[in-house]
């Protein structure tokens, strides 16, 4: 089921396999047969470890969503619950124990605590009277989730917020354990660099947890040469710019969760002849995305503008290939046709799913620039008709864009913005104005105060003053904030790293700028300047951007020591403190691929994010932004 996650230089099964197997050993421990009651946030993540067939062979017979009340019925012997430490739960799971006690024939129950043990959850069933009803209590240390070949996430959701608003560093513990169980199973990371207070603390930690078990780790020849660790402050423009790869815009438009994402099910609506008057689906189509998929790696990282290429040329050889069969005369030919006509119906399945996507982002982007979608050859795509796209959402994707671009390289930070003007006037979605004011913000190294209190007031205003929490919080982790210098540090950032190009060659990039269409993410590029000539080349930009930055050497065992083949890669682990978005991850494969590039890179982070999904996590209401 997961074989892509072994394609790569890493085999992150491993990985995969490690937690599948804590997972059963629990199960076990619950002898009989069971239900299990999930936390709804946790269903995702575990749906990347383990299938219900993997539970079913557990005796799992039955899966609920917690929620107050009663369990449903089931005739099992066990129920278990799979919950975060949150005592908001807690409560929750009181109400469910207490009503299970009422029945004349109570089922055991058991609790699992994922990623870790919280006493202060414990104490709260104490104090519900319910923690000795428990058979077992114990956890299940879930902390990076292998999404795909070259990409572990820890998915928790407010690790941003947690640190950066809330000084809770328990997210940083986490990501320290995580990266301990990394090193038990791809042997000792000899070299540690990061950027940030965050990164420093993680690596502290590591450190002092690897003296902690000094002689008991596993004799492990290093898979990875190098730890990168970054902190999302350091570099706070990126997540805030519209993401411009097929992939980025897939979730920055619909969102993706867990490598699922939901879309509108009329493109994908299969018209046969005749059936003009059929209701269309109503369902959202589900579609998974990884690299599984062929068609997807090849074209996921793509600017949006080569997409439709792609898709052309992708059709064309779909299309031969079928024709082929008209060639087949021996029995031998006939039968290796069958052989793979399979893998052919596959591959135009994918086709006719990617090439609706496509269609859904053009609606939407159709003003960003021409835009070519594939000409078919098959029978299956006859009623393709090209669409024009809704010209308002079109335009103001454009507009959107323009002021985001002018921005980022300097263009009039320092005033009032008429086009955010106009959208607080319009009344458009709130987090929309947010992303663009912190932005300007960002690029400006603060707003001047005159600047800073006319958008609070009118945002205030418009969309009501409930928001002044929210504000407050953007305030107080540095995206929104008063110019208290003169100096604003940003275009000598963005000069001396080369944070913008122009004439980015979206259809042939040349460098990792093509992600936003001229903007490259900073992030990115201090992970390029580390690798090749090193970060004392920028030591003066370093020391303008925010938290210290380190370098450790951890000691390996004698004989553990990689001995590098002449022209083999390196191979970094660039860990993203805060969330990484899926652009970052585009530009980082693009340098993994580069011919003289000399480094591969595998990307961590304890959440996938975008601007939409960053900022609602900063706000105290986020439901009031849909208003």
């Amino acid at each position: 089921m997961a074989a892509h996650l072994s394609y790569g230089r890493v085999n992150l099964n491993i990985l995969r396999e490690a937690a599948r197997k804590e997972l059963r050993e629990f199960l076990d421990k619950c002898a009989g047969s069971k239900a299990i009651v999930w936390d709804e946030y946790l269903t995702g993540p575990f749906g990347l470890i383990a299938q219900y067939s993997l539970l079913k062979e557990h005796e799992v017979e039955k899966m609920f969503t917690l929620k107050g009340g009663r369990v449903p019925p089931a005739d099992v012997k066990n129920i278990i619950f799979f919950v975060r430490p949150r005592l908001e739960l807690m409560d929750i799971i009181a109400e469910n124990v207490i009503s299970e006690e009422k029945l004349p024939a109570p089922r055991e129950a058991h609790i699992l605590f994922v990623p870790r043990r919280s006493l202060l959850c414990e104490q709260r069933l104490k104090e519900q009277g319910v923690l000795n009803s428990f058979t077992n209590i114990d956890e299940y240390i879930l902390d990076l989730i292998p999404y795909d070949g070259d990409l572990l996430s820890m998915e928790s959701e407010s690790a941003f917020r947690e640190c950066y608003l809330e000084n809770d560093q328990t997210s940083l513990f986490h990501t320290a354990k995580g990266l301990m169980t990394l090193q038990a199973l791809y042997g000792t990371i000899p070299q540690i660099f990061g950027k940030g207070e965050c990164a420093r603390h993680v690596a502290n930690m590591m450190l002092r947890m690897k003296r902690e078990f000094a002689g008991s780790q596993n004799q492990i020849l290093p898979v990875f040469d190098t730890l990168l660790l970054l902190d999302r402050n350091v570099d706070l423009l990126t997540p805030l710019a519209t993401q411009l790869t097929y992939e980025g815009l897939i979730d920055e438009i619909y969102g993706i969760t867990n490598g699922y994402v939901k879309l509108p099910p009329e493109k994908f609506a299969q018209k046969k002849p005749g059936e003009g008057g059929k209701d269309l689906p109503t369902e959202p189509k589900k579609l998974q995305l990884n690299s599984a998929e062929e068609l997807y790696a090849e074209i996921r990282d793509k600017n949006f503008n080569a997409v439709g290429a792609a898709l052309s040329k992708k059709a064309k050889i779909i299309s031969a290939a079928f024709e082929e069969r008209h060639n087949a005369k021996t029995v031998g030919e006939i039968k290796n046709f069958v052989s793979q006509l399979p893998h052919m119906q596959a591959a135009r399945s994918s086709l006719a799913n990617h090439t609706s996507v496509a269609e859904l982002i053009k609606d939407i982007t159709s003003a960003f620039e021409p835009f070519s979608l594939p000409l078919f050859h098959t029978s299956s795509y006859k009623n393709f008709k090209p669409i024009s796209g809704d010209n308002l959402s079109s335009e103001s994707f454009f507009d959107n864009l323009t002021v985001e671009q002018e921005f980022m390289t300097g263009v009039d930070t320092d005033k009032i913005n008429t086009y955010i003007e106009d959208c607080i006037a319009q009344k458009d979605p709130l987090i929309k104005i947010l992303r663009l004011v912190c932005m300007q913000s960002v690029c400006n190294n603060g707003l001047k105060q005159k600047v800073l209190d006319y958008y609070k007031r009118e945002i205030l205003q418009t969309y009501g003053y409930e928001h002044i929490l929210t504000l407050n919080n953007l305030e107080k982790v540095g995206l929104l904030k008063p110019q208290t210098t003169t100096r604003n540090n940003y275009p000598t950032i963005r000069k001396t790293l080369k944070l913008w190009m122009e004439d980015a060659n979206e259809q042939n990039p040349n460098d990792i700028s093509y992600v936003y269409s001229g903007y490259a993410p900073l992030s990115v590029r201090l992970t390029q300047v580390l690798a090749r000539p090193g970060w004392r080349s920028i030591e003066e930009v370093l020391k303008m951007l925010p938290g210290p930055h380190f370098e450790e050497r951890q000691q390996l065992p004698s004989g553990l020591h990689k001995k590098r083949q002449q022209g083999e890669n390196r191979t970094t682990l660039v860990f993203f403190l805060g969330g990484v978005t899926y652009a970052e991850i585009a530009a980082l494969r693009f340098l993994s691929q580069m011919e003289d590039g000399g480094t591969e890179y595998i990307i961590a982070t304890t959440k996938l994010i975008n601007g939409t999904s960053w900022v609602k996590s900063l706000m105290d209401r986020p439901e009031a932004q849909i208003l």
